[in-house]
């Protein structure tokens, strides 16, 4: 059986900080955040948003990193460990399996889309948007997800990636791919965002973007950021805590969590100054998610010189981002089998792809033969919605807030400052105690507010 996590080290705080801020940028930086800030006050939001992450989302971030590197171990193991030297309650050990289990579920949804961007890259290459309006881009992609082989195919193909990377080791696999990755991925983002201060529309995207318009804001306006900052930054599901029980004593948590949040930020915003000024200049529609990627964007693709190479640039951009957070999805599930069963890591982790790529044909299916499936609809709850749909709101709306809550509580209330101060290698330090005060009122009503306004309003 492996030793648990003696092997398992980063070689540096750069290779920490690589796969953490990879953790953190994902899909939602690219196609949600600038879509979120133009439309909610743009400049105006994008501060709410940077008071709200210093508040809540930064905060939590680095109690979940602290408690990773506090047990040492995978997080359900790491909280089985914290509950009994600390003598709590056997309930804070929610925190590990809500965080695993939910790395499980969003991983079997996330591949699927990851599998999205892997096929658009082959159709940028080919030129296949060449020439298209909105009825021929949406075309291609309804024509594209109603095939679940092909589906199917590009899920496998991104789990693939994922699988061979994490069954290779911490060293050897994860910290090599996001060393490799993540300076690939701001080279293509800036690249893209430089590239787009030639465009006709720039003016009036970065308008959109940062002209602070406080007469937009609203309440809604300040719970979009505060939900924003939580989901982005990769808290509660077991990534943050799994790749802090790999670090170093010596590396400054506090200091390591502002730079992943700041990362994390720029990327989201350089985003939207690559993205925009495309969707400005030719009239598109700027709204978020899949349909600005998947339908919008590739219009401009087809109409632009050189865009055949803009096109794949964006498509390599967000396959990377979201590879490297699929990386620290699979990640906590493996190492918690691992400390358990005595298999190889190449087994364990191809077994838990395996289940992941299962699990994903809910998804798969979703968007074609069960797209008209609405499971819990004869219960009366969650009318309306897919498996897809039911998956990603359960984890995003109940599981992640709860064990965001539970970790901010556990840190804030059941650690005493004594242990903490000594787990993160100072003492007496003035920011620990508003550290604290924060993990103990701030961000638990920030939690909350993320549940109330998703699941009750």
């Amino acid at each position: 059986m492996t030793t648990p996590f003696a092997p398992r080290q980063w070689s540096s705080r750069f290779a920490f900080l690589m796969a953490a801020i990879g953790s953190a940028v994902g899909l939602g930086n690219i196609w949600r955040f600038p879509y979120v800030a133009g439309e909610n006050g743009g400049g105006a939001f994008i501060l709410i948003y940077g008071l709200t992450m210093l508040a809540i989302a930064l905060p939590i971030l680095a109690a979940e990193i602290l408690l990773g590197r506090m047990g040492h171990k995978s997080p359900i193991n790491t909280m089985r460990k914290l509950v009994a030297e600390n003598r709590a309650a056997r309930l804070w050990t929610l925190i590990g399996w809500g965080g695993t289990i939910g790395a499980f579920v969003v991983l079997s949804y996330y591949a699927v889309i990851g599998g999205w961007a892997l096929k658009y890259i082959e159709f940028a290459i080919t030129g296949a948007f060449a020439g298209d309006d909105n009825a021929a881009t949406l075309a291609h992609f309804e024509a594209f997800v109603a095939d679940p082989w092909a589906l199917i195919f590009w899920q496998t193909i991104f789990l693939g990636f994922t699988v061979f990377i994490v069954s290779v080791g911490v060293t050897s696999g994860i910290e090599r791919a996001v060393v490799a990755l993540m300076p690939l991925l701001f080279l293509l983002i800036a690249g893209l965002a430089v590239y787009a201060t030639t465009m006709p529309g720039f003016g009036e995207a970065m308008r959109f973007m940062f002209d602070i318009r406080l007469s937009e804001v609203t309440p809604a306006t300040v719970l979009a950021a505060i939900g924003q900052g939580f989901f982005s930054v990769s808290i509660a599901l077991g990534a943050m805590m799994t790749y802090g029980a790999y670090l170093d004593r010596s590396v400054s948590i506090g200091r390591s969590a502002v730079i992943i949040a700041l990362a994390d930020t720029a990327i989201a915003v350089l985003a939207g100054v690559a993205i925009f000024p495309l969707v400005f200049t030719y009239g598109l529609e700027p709204s978020a998610g899949p349909g600005l990627t998947f339908i919008t964007l590739p219009i401009a693709f087809g109409t632009i010189g050189g865009g055949v190479l803009i096109g794949s640039a964006f498509f390599l951009l967000l396959s990377i981002a979201a590879v490297t957070s699929a990386i620290s999805l699979l990640e906590p599930v493996v190492a918690w089998v691992e400390e358990a069963v005595d298999m190889s890591r190449r087994k364990l982790a191809v077994i838990a792809g395996i289940l992941v790529w299962i699990l994903g044909f809910g998804t798969v299916l979703s968007f074609n033969h069960w797209s008209d499936f609405h499971p819990f609809a004869p219960l009366g709850i969650l009318a309306g919605m897919t498996v897809f749909d039911v998956l990603d709101y359960v984890v995003l709306n109940i599981v992640m807030p709860t064990v965001g809550l539970l970790m901010s509580l556990f840190v804030g209330w059941v650690l005493t400052r004594e242990k903490v101060e000594e787990a993160l290698g100072v003492s007496g330090a003035r920011w620990v105690g508003f550290w604290r005060f924060s993990l103990r009122f701030v961000a638990p009503l920030g939690v909350v507010s993320i549940f109330v306004a998703n699941v009750l309003i």
